[in-house]
């Protein structure tokens, strides 16, 4: 099925570096590693997650850029043999882990890169997460933006018009018509998911990258706001080397899935089973009764702690400076007096 959407996207030459070699850390340096970012996630106040398609291959979702990756075979003029349906898939140890980590408090913000839906069908909440580039089981109308869930992933890609009247029960009716929210490669990211993103990057003292090779902007650029704007700690966990390995301060190679589950045994907390019931595409009795929509308040509220922030770097610094200033007057001061004594 990741074939199928790979195939619906236009032609694109600039897919990034594909297949990249893979390594693995050693069985004692991926626990100590483990350890060390349990330690950062129990002592940290905002931890973002970003994930990529690296955490949905357990699933049976082949990736796009690995050694086995869609677009890497396509450069082979090679078909993946693995291409489970969306439908058939079922959230990873990783999806799961990572609802329950949000639910505890102890991740905070969820910026994906995927498309698949297992974020949605794991049960984590729409407040929690950020979805760059669309999603399999999301369609959006095209007047009133709001986005509803789908019972079943759809077949379109580049928002398509699919001829289906909003189903929002409001004051009046709405008379838009839905459309698939799959970006293609040209397409501006949702406004509210990309700010959000943005947003929860730059005030986090921790990110944690889960998958993803970090190639393709704005998406890959969000984990580095962490350095950047907070002075905060960036973890890299992909089985191939990242655009931005430089500027970690955290390695790990190994599977997300062994990660995570090394994580949540530090943690003292369990990784939840895959329940249906707490499925938004599963719980329906017909097709778009949930709805999706990012909401405005949401967005307003991390953009206060974001702005909030902001002022806080300018004053230090403008501290900074000033103290610096100071420092260099007290020397040209001892300067000029050892000057006369001479």
């Amino acid at each position: 099925m990741s074939c199928s959407y790979a195939e619906g996207l236009s032609a694109y030459e600039n897919k990034g570096k594909l297949g990249e070699p893979e390594t693995f850390d050693s069985k004692e340096e991926l626990a100590r590693k483990i350890r060390l970012l349990s330690q950062w996630i129990e002592e940290s106040k905002h931890v973002v997650l970003h994930t990529g398609a690296g955490i949905s291959t357990s699933a049976g979702i082949p990736d796009f850029r690995g050694p086995n990756g869609v677009w890497t075979l396509e450069k082979k003029g090679i078909k993946p043999k693995i291409n489970i349906s969306f439908d058939d898939a079922v959230p990873t140890p990783t999806h799961m882990a990572i609802t329950e980590l949000v639910k505890q408090n102890k991740v905070h913000y969820i910026v994906s890169q995927n498309i698949d839906g297992l974020h949605l069908r794991s049960g984590l909440s729409r407040k929690h997460l950020a979805e760059l580039h669309g999603n399999m089981y999301v369609d959006q109308c095209n007047k009133c933006d709001r986005q509803f869930v789908r019972k079943t992933a759809t077949h379109s890609v580049g928002q398509k018009n699919l001829h289906i009247s909003c189903p929002y029960q409001g004051y009046r009716p709405c008379r838009g018509t839905l459309h698939d929210t799959i970006l293609d490669w040209e397409h501006n990211l949702p406004q509210k998911d990309i700010n959000l993103g943005d947003y929860n990057s730059s005030i986090a003292d921790l990110s944690i990258c889960l998958g993803t090779t970090l190639q393709i902007n704005p998406s890959g650029m969000l984990p580095t706001y962490t350095k950047k704007y907070n002075q905060g700690k960036l973890v890299i966990c992909n089985l191939s080397s990242t655009k931005h390995d430089k500027k970690a301060d955290l390695l790990i190679r190994g599977y997300v899935d062994d990660i995570l589950s090394g994580v949540m045994k530090h943690l003292n907390l369990p990784i939840p089973e895959y329940n249906e019931k707490q499925d938004p595409s599963r719980t329906q009795d017909r097709p778009y009764q949930v709805e999706w929509t990012q909401q405005q308040s949401d967005v307003l509220k991390v953009k206060r702690n974001y702005e909030a922030k902001m002022r806080d770097n300018k004053k230090r610094k403008l501290s900074l400076k000033n103290k610096t200033d100071d420092e260099d007057e007290i020397c040209d001061n001892k300067t000029r007096e050892a000057t006369k004594r001479n």
